[in-house]
């Protein structure tokens, strides 16, 4: 970050304890346990510890500073502390009345300093994907979210990881209730808001789809007056908000963006991409349908930043996901395994479903544990969705945890490893599986031990 400790602080609204070396640091960090020299440690507090408390094993690694709670500044002056912390063990010290505000504080200094364009990307389903493809097409030297860092403590550490020089900035926000989103948009900024789609997900949290759509339209309202907002055709609850854009781009069957060609070959998408810039044929490297829907909300990003279309095209190559979303792997004897287990919830099974109904196995399995945070109605959800996969024509269901046999799946097992030992004495040459859940059913064992027995 080129900010001076003067202007960190200032930022942060920090009393210096301590005085480290000159220069600045390289990015902020929350664990201590992976810091190093240039990093910026803030100690958050978590449910039953202070991270301040670990400032001082930070300054032993070799931190360029440290920002701590007002109550532990006695531990880092002159004469007080453990030795090593004495005058900040040569790490800047900064004292706040709370660590994460100043973060936030921090995180929107540099994105000012940097100058770069902001796309932020939120949505019930398919915004991890749409960054990760959003990514690879925009030109220029992009900075995104790595993995699942799109929280209120995930973005502005992406934020404050932004090199210099960086022209662009794919900020992924995360939402789990009322005001998160408004937050995350006041860190990030954006010029360009993405929202992928509005559905039964964090229901629990919020009560119903009508609240979940007013929380992710939170975004609108942080957009400048020549902002664009990128929304699909088909919006539903989020309709009424979308009034709110200052401009608006629509993607899918007959919006500004869309594919008005599109065929499957060799695992290659290629579509005819049709936007208010023009036409423009994209080969992408992936099979799935939602995948490409995925793509024409980066595209009509893209198209919002004024990037050319060729270029994009040319980019498209290059488009890769983030773990446990989607990843192909291929076992022995033309076993192919869908690991899709990063997270769950009932629009994004269903997309998957069909996926496995389009792989032309012999014979398809979907491996299923519980989406979470569904509410009430979790129960019908999970119906529904075990209804929809026998529609889709997925010849074995293998519920995995209680919670789904609300599936009514074929069979039900209790764990992951009981599913990976079932499926390696049940699998035939030739079969397809899908391996599907929320966080919190811990399908990726599945995928692992699977490997092992099959592979």
């Amino acid at each position: 970050m080129r900010l001076t400790a003067a202007e960190i602080a200032a930022a942060l609204g920090a009393e210096v304890v301590a005085e480290g070396a000159p220069g600045s640091p390289t990015r902020g960090t929350i664990d201590s346990s992976a810091s190093g020299p240039g990093d910026l440690f803030f100690g958050l507090r978590g449910a039953n510890r202070d991270g301040g408390e670990f400032a001082p094993a930070a300054i032993a690694a070799g931190v360029w500073g440290v920002v701590v709670r007002d109550e532990l500044r006695q531990s880092f002056g002159p004469d007080s502390g453990p030795k090593d912390c004495r005058n900040g063990g040569g790490a800047w010290v900064f004292a706040v009345p709370d660590p994460l505000v100043a973060m936030h504080s921090l995180a929107r200094a540099w994105r000012r300093a940097l100058g770069a364009r902001v796309v932020g990307v939120t949505g019930s389903v398919g915004k991890t994907s749409v960054k990760d493809i959003a990514r690879a097409l925009l030109p220029g030297k992009v900075h995104a979210n790595r993995e699942n860092l799109n929280t209120e403590i995930g973005l502005p550490l992406t934020v404050l990881e932004a090199p210099v020089g960086t022209d662009l900035l794919i900020l992924e926000m995360a939402m789990r209730g009322a005001g998160q989103i408004a937050e995350l948009a006041e860190i990030a900024q954006p010029e360009v808001a993405v929202i992928t789609n509005v559905g039964p997900v964090h229901v629990e949290l919020l009560g119903s789809v009508a609240a979940i759509a007013a929380a992710k339209a939170e975004i609108l309202d942080l957009l400048p007056t020549d902002g664009i907002a990128i929304a699909p055709v088909e919006a539903g609850e989020l309709e009424p908000h979308l009034a709110r854009a200052p401009r608006l781009l629509r993607f899918g069957p007959g919006g500004d963006v869309e594919a008005t060609e599109a065929k499957l070959v060799e695992g290659v998408t290629e579509a005819l991409i049709s936007t208010p810039a023009g036409s423009q044929l994209f080969h992408f490297p992936f099979a799935e349908r939602h995948n490409l829907t995925n793509a024409l909300a980066a595209v009509a990003a893209g198209v919002a930043l004024g990037a050319p279309l060729a270029e994009m095209a040319d980019r498209a190559a290059d488009i890769g996901f983030s773990r446990f979303r989607g990843e192909r792997i291929e076992l022995g004897d033309g076993i192919v395994l869908v690991n899709d287990c990063y997270n769950a919830n009932p629009v994004s099974m269903r997309a998957a479903l069909d996926h496995l109904a389009t792989l032309g196995a012999s014979r398809t399995v979907a491996v299923l544990g519980e989406m979470g945070e569904l509410g009430p109605g979790a129960a019908g959800f999970h119906r529904e969705v075990g209804e929809h996969a026998r529609a889709a024509g997925v010849d074995m269901v293998l519920g995995v945890g209680l919670p789904a046999r609300d599936y009514d799946p074929d069979e039900l097992v209790a764990d992951p490893g009981e599913a990976a030992e079932l499926l390696a004495a049940r699998l035939q040459p030739g079969d397809a599986v899908l391996v599907k859940g929320s966080r919190s059913a811990g399908l990726e064992a599945v995928a692992v031990e699977l490997a092992e027995l099959v592979g």
